[in-house]
């Protein structure tokens, strides 16, 4: 064979090389990697519903206006609840003024003594305990129309947006029944659906890059938790309370979604988180996991691991073996205050602890 030859079998070589490495990163990218373009932005919604009844007289909102906790919305009439208010004050003074009246009949009977018969007299304090017991009532009714004229007033119940709101003046109001929607500001977030072969590269705490669509700026967050269960299509109850289980099962098999809860930690400038807009998430595979030396290589600062879910048995391996080993591997004497943490190890000592701590760390992953 020539030169020429030779050269086009390499090239030949080389760019089949390079395509089966391209096909097997590629492979490898859309069957393992932790990413998924079916995601959303989801948030709470608070159902603002009145306590009371009555006519709607004040509309103090607008659609997507953003309050705070606190702030009123609407008022349900608020006079009618005030009259009652008033009426339920005097019913409480007029049975008082009854009872403290039927309290000085009693006593002065019984000063009386043998000249009273016994049955006025018991007659006398049965009145009072009645409308003793009828005050009680008075004033139980005073306070329930007091705590109406309070939730007459409709107040926003946290942080967030007014959505769907048709509200006017006018209308009737419902006691339990929702008049319109409140987004939580506080509970924004992203939920991604991941392919079941992809969760063994998913860990609560690891950082998540999230681009929503037609925006080119990242949303930083973290995995805050993942799904423990979903529905079952193929598991259908009977009235018999028994498993009803298809005979039959595809050949193919496709992957579940599992809902994986994201954090969100940071918002670029200019981006708008509306709940239902589809995003593409990607999570950083053990981004939150940095290894550990202990204080005696350090200098007195013991470095910090930002994985959540180590165990603190993991950390004092980490800092037992990595111990051990200076001791071990030292010619020169370390010494280490405990109080202060500091030594003087070599800088090749520094070498072999930080390759028992990724030992260990993997080994402990």
């Amino acid at each position: 064979m020539d030169r020429r030859s030779v050269l086009r079998v390499l090239v030949t070589l080389f760019v089949v090389l390079v395509a089966v490495w391209v096909s097997l990163r590629m492979w490898f990218y859309y069957e393992r990697e932790p990413w998924t373009r079916d995601g959303r932005v989801q948030v709470d919604v608070e159902n603002v519903t009145p306590d009371v009844s009555g006519l709607v007289t004040d509309v103090l909102v607008r659609e997507n206006q953003y309050v705070t906790a606190g702030t009123p919305l609407f008022i349900v009439d608020r006079v009618r609840f005030r009259l009652a208010l008033e009426a339920a004050e005097a019913e409480v003074a007029n049975v008082a003024s009854r009872l403290e009246q039927a309290e000085r009949e009693n006593r002065r009977n019984i000063r009386l003594g043998d000249l009273v018969s016994t049955e006025i007299l018991e007659q006398g304090a049965s009145k009072v305990d009645e409308l003793a017991a009828e005050l009680e009532r008075a004033k139980a009714n005073l306070n329930t129309a007091r705590v109406n004229v309070v939730r007459s007033v409709v107040r926003a119940s946290v942080d967030g947006w007014i959505t769907n709101f048709s509200l006017r003046p006018g209308n009737y109001a419902t006691s339990g029944r929702p008049e319109f929607a409140l987004l939580d500001r506080h509970s924004l977030r992203v939920v991604g659906y991941f392919e079941e072969t992809k969760l063994p590269r998913i860990r609560v705490g690891d950082k998540v890059s999230i681009r929503l669509m037609g925006e080119k700026k990242i949303i930083e967050g973290h995995v805050d938790s993942l799904a423990r269960g979903i529905a079952d299509r193929e598991l259908n109850p009977t009235s018999s309370l028994m498993a009803n289980v298809n005979p039959t099962f595809t050949w193919v098999r496709l992957p579940q979604r599992i809902p994986v809860r994201i954090a969100i930690d940071h918002v670029p400038e200019g981006i708008r988180l509306v709940a239902g807009r589809t995003a593409t998430v990607s999570v950083h595979y053990n981004s939150h996991i940095r290894p550990i030396l202990p204080p005696s290589i350090t200098g007195g600062v013991p470095e910090v691991l930002e994985d959540r879910t180590v165990s603190d048995s993991v950390v004092k391996t980490l800092e037992n073996n990595a111990t051990e080993t200076v001791t071990n591997t030292s010619e020169t004497k370390v010494t280490v205050d405990p109080k202060t943490a500091q030594t003087q190890a070599p800088s090749r000592q520094v070498t072999t602890v930080q390759k028992t701590v990724k030992k260990t760390e993997e080994h402990a992953r």
